[in-house]
């Protein structure tokens, strides 16, 4: 399957191929304060699914830790997506992917919540294991 999103303004446009590996809730303090919400919502990928088809010279950077590289649109400030060396994952909002049907299996960094969400998904206080986390799950 191939996924097209594209910044707030349209000048920049990208394309996943593929599914992702992941798709949860963040409830970090960055990605909350990041995206001017209560939670948001991630799709990770292989960084080798992401294309940039327009825009290219328009995409900034801003590292506010060694842990993320957050990508954005010079000409709108929209949010793109996300690297994630430690993992070796690219994070895209969800929301920037109309032809994804978002199905979340998780929440991570849930002992930061600012929004309790009730739903049977597994929450953990950080990370999951495999992704370099504790694995502990925080209480609902």
């Amino acid at each position: 399957m191939v996924h097209v999103g594209r910044c707030f303004c349209g000048e920049v446009q990208f394309q996943l191929s593929g599914e992702p590996v992941a798709m949860g809730y963040c409830h970090c303090s960055s990605c909350r304060h990041w995206s001017a919400g209560p939670v948001n919502a991630f799709t990770l990928w292989q960084p080798s699914a992401l294309t940039v088809q327009r825009g290219a010279s328009h995409i900034a950077t801003f590292n506010k830790t060694p842990g993320s590289s957050r990508k954005w649109c010079t000409r709108c400030g929209g949010h793109l997506f996300t690297d994630h060396p430690a993992i070796g994952l690219v994070d895209v909002y969800a929301a920037l992917l109309p032809t994804l049907r978002f199905e979340p299996t998780l929440h991570v960094h849930y002992q930061e919540t600012a929004l309790r969400l009730h739903d049977s998904k597994p929450k953990f206080k950080d990370l999951p294991k495999e992704m370099g986390g504790s694995g502990e799950v925080a209480a609902a």
